[in-house]
């Protein structure tokens, strides 16, 4: 409950998406709202949500099954819905991680429209929050990657649907395995989650207990440190769209897709890279594969003297210069 009043969620009358994958983490959070739904101490309606990725054959169709059977057991409605991630992944481009990521975030936005709610729960841990900052770090992200996973967000860019992640700052994944056996449920493993051919399964299964050799606490204090820069991120993105919208703006009128370069040659370095960063999302709908490298060729532009300068961006956009205007050509992705 405290970790509910901290991310200032609703105490009733709403209908409330929880994603059930099947996992300990999952089954954890599901039990933890069913137990205090029942004790009264939440008035809201559970709608539990699973996607089959069907990218295990009978396991996925199985995981479904069990899922849906524990959702009626505990007297609450399922969803099950079912996306080829692989084909999916083809089609777009992504690696299988950000495909199936895709995949099921759309699941849950569609099943919170249909259901009317404004709140979907995921279980990430601080377990999660370790590994994925650890990924970023090795990648070269930058304080938005350092911060990691945020704690409540919008489920999709301009929705108004409340993605919250209520486990995320306090439960490690042995927490929610000790939970699940003190109410005699069992939860489904899936083997993908132990094939170290993925990078996150090997920084699970390798990097974290080495780190965990130095600092027994190393998890702990990845998540404190990550939500100290989340913190920090969050003034300089407010600053940073500031400096976006004032390049924006002009005594004349001008597209959406133009900046001007004065402002932005000027501006900190921190601010600029920031700013293009969030205009590329406006643009593209997300900044999946857009890199460093991609950043910095803008900024170059913006340093140019010479009108028609063009670079490619991921997905088949473009920048170019033109003037003392900085152009994005290009479709945005669906969201």
């Amino acid at each position: 409950m405290q970790e509910w009043r901290k991310l200032n969620l609703s105490f009733e009358s709403a209908t409330v998406i929880v994603a059930v994958s099947g996992g300990a983490d999952s089954v954890a959070l599901l039990l933890a709202l069913d137990e205090l739904v029942r004790a009264k101490k939440l008035k809201v309606k559970l709608v539990v949500g699973h996607l089959n990725h069907k990218l295990r054959g009978a396991a996925s169709d199985a995981d479904a099954r069990w899922v849906r059977s524990l959702a009626g057991d505990l007297g609450h409605r399922a969803i099950v819905g079912t996306r080829k991630v692989n084909s999916l992944a083809s089609r777009t481009g992504d690696n299988l991680e950000q495909a199936a990521r895709r995949a099921r975030y759309e699941f849950l936005a569609n099943t919170a429209r249909s259901n009317k709610a404004n709140l979907v729960l995921t279980a990430h841990t601080m377990n999660d929050q370790a590994e994925t900052v650890l990924l970023n770090l090795m990648r070269g992200s930058g304080g938005e990657g350092l911060s990691g996973i945020e704690s409540v967000r919008p489920l999709i860019r301009g929705s108004e649907i409340i993605l919250a992640r209520p486990l995320l700052s306090w439960a490690r994944r042995p927490d929610t395995e000790d939970y699940c056996r003190q109410q005699s449920i069992d939860y489904r493993s899936d083997e993908m989650n132990a094939d170290e051919s993925f990078a996150r399964v090997r920084v699970r299964k390798q990097l974290l207990p080495l780190m965990e050799s130095f600092n027994p606490k190393f998890i702990q204090g990845i998540a404190r440190s990550a939500e100290i820069l989340r913190e920090d991120n969050a003034a300089l993105e407010v600053a940073a769209a500031r400096l976006l919208e004032l390049s924006q703006q002009s005594g004349e009128k001008r597209p959406g897709n133009s900046l001007r370069t004065d402002l932005l040659r000027v501006a900190p370095v921190a601010l600029r890279r920031r700013a293009l960063r969030l205009w590329l999302a406006q643009h593209r709908g997300d900044l999946i594969r857009i890199e460093h490298v991609h950043i910095a060729a803008l900024e170059n532009l913006l340093g140019s003297t010479k009108s028609g300068r063009a670079i490619e961006l991921p997905g088949g956009a473009t920048a170019y210069r033109k003037g003392g205007l900085l152009h994005y050509r290009g479709r945005r992705k669906t969201p």
